[in-house]
């Protein structure tokens, strides 16, 4: 596809906390050799009840049963992006879709996130990129994470910019050089303790605000082997057993649990922080935890002075990784490397995704 200024994308994420499906109708236009964006239109899209629990499940699926829900999922996605368009009118030029990561064991060469191409494609009658991690996994990368690059090119007013999803990651500049890793377990966690006390999800913190501190428990968490791997590393689901091994090794009350492991986020992300001598460092908090009012409140008080938190708008919060997903998607339409080396590890930058109905 021959390069453009202007492109209507829609960015598709479904993140490994698995609450449903974010769609983000976005403009990117390349002015001055600097990129722009707009948010245009956006929704979040429950799962149905079946295919939510299939996809929380998926790991533990068979082959066939895998395959299949591939293929579900991916023309659920696609009939929910003709509804969005067609009741929207819109133009579109291609749609991003990041899939559900089933497995992610980039040391093996594998990461796997379905939500088959074809499928999609043929549901919204409209071209689809997916599969935008492997190429970096077979170049000996983590394939994780992808936003950086949207970070650098459309957030670059940020000195940080941190996503508390199902993993809190950080992106940042130092040196010239663009890096990002995944800092710790974030939502996966927290949901998983809110379940058990019958709620989604811990609503502004409020239950882990009621908890008290666990401090042999936070010392071993802190302590993981995961925290002293350097250079380019990433979190999975599979990863979370060392987790779940030192919260369940002795039975605790859940909201000691969540307010134990906000002290243990906040901790994770302000020694990934480093600050800035001549100013105050800005620091963009996006995804699902920037709604966890006490982990906002904590992560200032652990931050201290050095740091600036900067609220975006609510819909920035909300769809920052659809958005992104959707630039990905641009970029490879361009031919034009969307996955950076210095926060992936990979032998090189490269241009991840397949194009489908182009």
């Amino acid at each position: 596809m021959a390069p453009v200024e202007s492109y209507h994308m829609i960015g598709l994420m479904s993140g490994t906390s698995g609450d449903g499906l974010d769609l983000a109708y976005c403009e990117f236009r390349l002015e001055e050799e600097k990129w722009i964006y707009e948010l245009i239109a956006y929704d979040t899209i429950p799962f149905p009840e079946a295919l939510e629990k299939n996809l929380k499940g998926a790991h533990l699926l068979n082959g066939l049963e895998l395959s299949l829900l591939d293929v579900q999922f991916g023309k659920w996605m696609g009939e929910k992006v003709k509804f969005f368009v067609s009741g929207k009118k819109i133009k579109v030029d291609a749609i991003a879709s990041h899939g559900h990561t089933v497995f992610h064991q980039p040391d093996k060469g594998l990461t796997l996130q379905i939500g088959n191409g074809w499928a999609l494609h043929k549901a919204a009658g409209l071209p689809v990129i997916n599969d935008f991690r492997t190429l970096d996994v077979q170049l000996g990368g983590q394939g994780a994470p992808l936003v950086p690059i949207g970070d650098r090119l459309l957030f670059s007013a940020y000195d940080y910019c941190i996503n508390l999803g199902g993993i809190a990651n950080v992106s940042m500049e130092f040196a010239g050089l663009r890096l990002a890793f995944d800092i710790c377990p974030f939502n996966l966690l927290l949901n998983h303790y809110a379940n058990r006390k019958g709620m989604p999800f811990d609503k502004d913190g409020e239950l882990a605000r009621q908890g008290k501190l666990l401090p042999e428990v936070l010392k071993k968490l802190n302590n993981l082997n995961y925290y002293y791997i350097q250079g380019s590393k990433s979190l999975g689901r599979e990863d979370l057993d060392p987790f779940f091994e030192i919260l369940e090794e002795e039975k605790h009350e859940i909201a000691d649990i969540l307010h134990t492991l906000v002290q243990h986020y906040a901790i994770q992300l302000q020694l990934s922080l480093k600050p800035i001598p001549e100013r105050k460092a800005k620091v963009l908090i996006t995804g699902g935890g920037a709604f966890n009012t006490f982990f906002v409140e904590t992560l200032n008080q652990v931050l201290g002075e050095s740091f600036s938190i900067l609220s975006p708008s609510i819909e920035l919060i909300n769809y920052k990784e659809a958005l992104i997903f959707a630039f990905l998607g641009v970029l490879r339409l361009r031919g034009e490397n969307n996955c950076l080396y210095t926060v992936t590890g990979a032998s090189r930058d490269n241009c991840g995704g397949t194009i489908y109905g182009l």
